[in-house]
């Protein structure tokens, strides 16, 4: 039986020791990524898979908080080809909207072709260590996730913080390979955190193993003053 979890927007389907989350389908009958389609009477669920999403890997690991909720404006840096971004449109709903960057152009394309199906996205070709390129193109956002590989990942997700607005929440997930390959991922994760909270109040904290080896994630609450 899937029923509502913890998580606004978010669905959970128990079976035994393990748990499945679910979005409900913004357009019922089409997948993303292959992912397992329920249909019930009236509502069409898409299986959140976390060895494919960070954000769904966070869930799997009990995070606090997911702040996203219907109506939201998310910027997402690093979307890729918009796994996790389809989960998040589904939660946001028809009167939300997503801003998707990323500097691939192989991965902006397969976003582009999924943006023409899901109007609440759109994609940005861009690099987002460099947020004036595209400053004139957003606008405030309730939440703002980073999930990209550069070695700098801190100092891009704080350049970017002017985009969100007080009060609002991001997600930073860190992958410690990205920055150092043979520094240990756990003292890499502690750095973080000691300069983050210098910018930000750091709701929560969370490894992605066994989902992501060496990752981990950061729920931040912009400060309201």
């Amino acid at each position: 039986m899937i029923i509502s979890s913890q998580y606004q927007g978010v669905f959970i389907e128990k079976k035994g020791y393990k748990s499945s989350f679910y979005t409900k389908n913004l357009l019922p009958g089409k997948k993303v990524y292959d992912e397992k389609l329920v249909r019930l009477p009236g509502v069409e669920y898409r299986e959140w898979n976390p060895k494919r999403s960070k954000i769904g890997a966070a869930l799997a690991k009990n995070i606090v908080k997911c702040p996203i909720k219907e109506g939201d404006c998310v910027l997402y840096l690093g979307c890729a080809s918009g796994t996790t971004a389809s989960h998040i449109s589904d939660i946001i709903g028809v009167h939300g909207f997503l801003f998707g960057i990323d500097f691939a152009y192989r991965v902006m394309r397969d976003f582009l072709f999924l943006c023409e199906d899901r109007k609440n996205m759109a994609p940005l070709l861009a690099d987002c260590s460099k947020p004036k390129l595209y400053e004139k193109r957003i606008f405030l956002c309730d939440v703002i996730i980073q999930d990209i590989a550069q070695k700098n990942q801190l100092g891009i997700f704080l350049s970017n913080l002017k985009f969100l607005k007080k009060g609002g929440f991001g997600f930073l997930v860190i992958k410690a390979r990205s920055i150092d390959v043979v520094k240990n991922p756990k003292r890499i994760f502690e750095e973080i955190r000691v300069e983050l909270q210098k910018h930000a109040k750091i709701i929560d904290y969370r490894t992605l193993d066994p989902f992501e080896i060496d990752h981990c994630i950061f729920l931040i609450e912009k400060e309201k003053m």
